[in-house]
Protein backbone atom coordinates (compact mmCIF):
# COMPACT_ATOMS: atom_id res chain seq x y z
CA UNK A 1 0.00 0.00 0.00
CA UNK A 2 2.80 2.54 0.89
CA UNK A 3 5.14 1.82 -1.87
CA UNK A 4 1.89 2.41 -4.31
CA UNK A 5 1.51 5.61 -2.98
CA UNK A 6 4.96 6.51 -3.33
CA UNK A 7 4.96 5.95 -6.55
CA UNK A 8 2.20 7.56 -7.33
CA UNK A 9 3.51 10.68 -5.45
CA UNK A 10 6.76 10.47 -7.46
CA UNK A 11 5.09 9.94 -11.07
CA UNK A 12 2.31 12.29 -10.61
CA UNK A 13 3.85 15.09 -8.63
CA UNK A 14 7.37 15.20 -9.90
CA UNK A 15 7.79 18.79 -8.60
CA UNK A 16 6.91 18.58 -5.17
CA UNK A 17 8.68 18.12 -1.82
CA UNK A 18 7.88 14.97 -0.82
CA UNK A 19 8.10 13.49 2.56
CA UNK A 20 7.56 9.43 3.55
CA UNK A 21 5.40 9.62 7.14
CA UNK A 22 5.88 6.06 8.68
CA UNK A 23 3.81 5.89 11.90
CA UNK A 24 4.15 3.38 14.17
CA UNK A 25 2.52 2.41 17.57
CA UNK A 26 -1.37 1.55 17.35
CA UNK A 27 -3.42 -2.01 16.92
CA UNK A 28 -2.29 -3.06 12.79
CA UNK A 29 -1.30 -6.12 11.02
CA UNK A 30 2.49 -5.18 12.34
CA UNK A 31 1.27 -5.50 16.18
CA UNK A 32 3.58 -7.54 17.05
CA UNK A 33 6.39 -5.25 16.01
CA UNK A 34 4.52 -2.06 17.28
CA UNK A 35 3.73 -4.28 20.46
CA UNK A 36 7.26 -4.85 20.87
CA UNK A 37 8.23 -1.03 21.29
CA UNK A 38 7.09 -0.64 24.65
CA UNK A 39 10.07 -2.76 26.10
CA UNK A 40 12.49 -0.74 24.09
CA UNK A 41 14.80 1.93 26.68
CA UNK A 42 14.68 3.97 23.26
CA UNK A 43 10.94 3.70 21.57
CA UNK A 44 11.92 6.49 19.12
CA UNK A 45 15.52 5.04 18.19
CA UNK A 46 13.45 1.43 17.51
CA UNK A 47 10.80 3.17 16.09
CA UNK A 48 13.19 4.37 13.42
CA UNK A 49 14.68 1.09 13.09
CA UNK A 50 11.32 -0.33 12.71
CA UNK A 51 10.73 2.51 9.50
CA UNK A 52 14.14 2.10 7.56
CA UNK A 53 13.25 -0.87 4.91
CA UNK A 54 10.37 1.17 3.98
CA UNK A 55 12.58 4.68 4.08
CA UNK A 56 15.08 2.47 2.03
CA UNK A 57 12.75 1.30 -0.87
CA UNK A 58 11.34 5.00 -1.15
CA UNK A 59 14.55 6.26 -1.68
CA UNK A 60 15.54 3.32 -4.12
CA UNK A 61 12.07 4.59 -5.71
CA UNK A 62 12.75 8.34 -5.65
CA UNK A 63 16.04 7.67 -7.16
CA UNK A 64 14.54 5.81 -9.92
CA UNK A 65 13.51 9.14 -10.77
CA UNK A 66 16.09 11.28 -9.51
CA UNK A 67 14.29 12.73 -7.15
CA UNK A 68 15.31 12.73 -3.52
CA UNK A 69 12.67 12.77 -0.18
CA UNK A 70 12.57 13.37 3.31
CA UNK A 71 11.00 10.72 5.58
CA UNK A 72 9.87 11.23 9.17
CA UNK A 73 8.95 8.71 11.79
CA UNK A 74 5.91 9.33 14.12
CA UNK A 75 4.13 7.40 17.25
CA UNK A 76 1.08 6.69 17.80
CA UNK A 77 -2.05 6.66 15.94
CA UNK A 78 -1.42 6.28 12.15
CA UNK A 79 -4.61 8.36 11.05
CA UNK A 80 -3.98 11.08 13.62
CA UNK A 81 -0.31 11.33 12.95
CA UNK A 82 -1.29 12.08 9.48
CA UNK A 83 -3.54 14.55 10.24
CA UNK A 84 -1.56 16.24 12.77
CA UNK A 85 1.06 16.96 9.79
CA UNK A 86 -1.52 17.53 6.63
CA UNK A 87 -1.58 21.01 7.28
CA UNK A 88 1.79 21.44 6.39
CA UNK A 89 1.86 19.83 2.79
CA UNK A 90 -0.74 20.54 -0.22
CA UNK A 91 -1.87 17.13 -0.24
CA UNK A 92 -1.91 14.04 0.90
CA UNK A 93 -1.30 10.67 -0.94
CA UNK A 94 -1.85 7.90 1.44
CA UNK A 95 -2.14 4.03 0.47
CA UNK A 96 -5.27 2.13 1.10
CA UNK A 97 -5.87 -1.90 0.27
CA UNK A 98 -9.73 -0.93 0.97
CA UNK A 99 -10.25 -3.24 4.21
CA UNK A 100 -12.33 -5.40 5.63
CA UNK A 101 -15.55 -4.81 7.46
CA UNK A 102 -13.40 -6.65 10.83
CA UNK A 103 -10.48 -4.23 10.15
CA UNK A 104 -12.41 -1.19 10.28
CA UNK A 105 -14.58 -2.79 13.04
CA UNK A 106 -11.65 -3.61 14.62
CA UNK A 107 -8.53 -1.15 13.59
CA UNK A 108 -10.38 1.41 11.87
CA UNK A 109 -9.56 2.22 8.23
CA UNK A 110 -6.70 5.03 8.13
CA UNK A 111 -7.30 5.88 4.78
CA UNK A 112 -11.00 6.97 5.34
CA UNK A 113 -10.44 8.90 8.03
CA UNK A 114 -7.40 10.94 6.74
CA UNK A 115 -9.46 10.96 3.13
CA UNK A 116 -12.86 12.50 6.08
CA UNK A 117 -10.68 14.58 8.32
CA UNK A 118 -8.08 16.09 5.53
CA UNK A 119 -7.44 20.13 5.67
CA UNK A 120 -6.19 19.53 2.18
CA UNK A 121 -6.65 17.25 -0.52
CA UNK A 122 -6.14 13.75 0.02
CA UNK A 123 -5.26 11.09 -2.71
CA UNK A 124 -6.27 7.35 -1.61
CA UNK A 125 -3.87 5.05 -3.57
CA UNK A 126 -4.97 1.39 -4.36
Amino acid sequence: MAQAAIEYALENHPDADITVLHVVGEPSPMWGKAAGLALEDDVGKAATELAQPVFDRARELAAEHELDIDTEVRLGSPARAILNRAEDFDAVVIGSHGGSLTDRMLVGNIAQKVFRRSPVPVVVVR
